[in-house]
């Protein structure tokens, strides 16, 4: 029997984590839940930490992680989020952030021409390295004469394992995103990385872009792309940049996997959302699409396909929160999928 371990949280986290466990429920798919419902802002307020040894144990002895969201205004600088995620990130080598994006209704989208609004791609971005490594410092801090440096760290071994589980995922093409023109050093190495990964992926097509060609591509051509892979900024800002396109964060999953141990840890990509915590707005659709893609990683597909088609019914039929038009609670949302289920 498949283990999930599940961190509600803060803000909007325990109340869309709850839909999840629910539609879950519903599907009975033989699945053990353990819940860490400690693991949260005020714990790490009151004792300077969020993640302690006992609960890192407790999640090595499942196959993956559900999270909600963590992040609260009041720890925005005490680096709460980051001892959560970033302690997860590094603890299971969590390299691999995967974040699929479908266009599930013409009305969800921004653009205006029908004939490009469909979009239905995959952004992988390499999630242990990068900008987001941690590695500089300040000098002079707080000064006229401060001085800021932030590495971009890059290796032969990161990159390349993150070029090959992009490959292991597409369906017909890899599009690398790069700044090689400009970002001389760190380009190299990816473009090197680039051409051998290509040579033992023979059977699937490549395409290269710059990130600012990228973006522009995305929003007049997006059904044009089918997995693009990217530096962990750059996958950052096109992964957002997808999801707007699609309908917003309110319906985009995302996965942190280790490719090789199998583990993951699975979040919406919408945060905490502090704003309306509590108010029972919250879009559930984003939680519920990233436990479909949880229990589809674990080998359930035909339960993970029922929710998916049970959202997409939803957001058809006009069953939806304010976010996206509708009227309905996050209480109401869930109960139309759970009928549909």
């Amino acid at each position: 029997m498949d283990s999930i371990t599940v961190i509600p949280g803060d803000g909007i986290g325990p109340e869309v984590v709850e839909c999840a466990l629910e539609v879950l429920d519903a599907l009975d798919a033989g699945l053990s839940i353990d819940v860490l419902d400690h693991v949260h802002a005020d714990r790490y307020r009151r004792e300077g930490q969020a993640l302690s040894e006992a609960d890192l144990s407790r999640i090595s002895a499942s196959s993956a992680v559900l999270l909600g969201a963590v992040g609260r205004p009041d720890v925005e600088e005490t680096g709460y989020v980051r001892d959560v995620l970033l302690r997860l990130r590094i603890s299971f080598d969590l390299y691999a952030n995967y974040r699929p994006v479908r266009l599930m209704h013409d009305r969800l989208s921004p653009l205006r021409d029908p004939a490009r609004r469909m979009l239905d791609c995959a952004i992988v971005r390499e999630n242990t390295e990068g900008l987001y490594s941690g590695i500089g410092g300040n000098l002079r801090a707080s000064s006229p004469q401060e001085v800021a440096i932030d590495a971009d760290v890059n290796t032969w071994h990161g990159v390349s394992r993150i070029l090959d589980f992009a490959f292991s995922t597409a369906r017909r093409e890899v599009c690398l995103v790069d700044k090689a023109n400009a970002v001389r050093a760190g380009g190299r190495l990816w473009q090197e990385c680039w051409r051998h990964a290509a040579e033992r992926h023979p059977g699937t097509a490549t395409r290269h872009l710059y990130i600012d060609a990228a973006a522009m591509k995305l929003v007049t051509e997006p059904d044009r792309f089918d997995v693009i892979v990217a530096s962990n900024s750059y996958g950052d800002i096109l992964s957002d940049l997808a999801a707007a396109l699609a309908g917003g964060i309110g319906v985009a999953p995302s996965a942190s996997l280790n490719p090789q141990t199998g583990f993951g840890l699975f979040e919406p990509v919408h945060g905490s959302a502090p704003d309306i915590a509590g108010k029972g707005v919250a879009n559930p659709f984003a939680c519920l699409l990233t436990t479909a893609l949880l229990i589809r990683h674990l080998g359930h597909e035909a339960e993970a396909a029922a929710i998916d088609a049970a959202v997409a019914g939803s957001i058809a039929a006009g069953r939806v929160t304010p976010d996206l038009g509708g009227s309905l609670s996050t209480r109401q949302v869930t109960q139309a999928v759970l009928a549909s289920l």
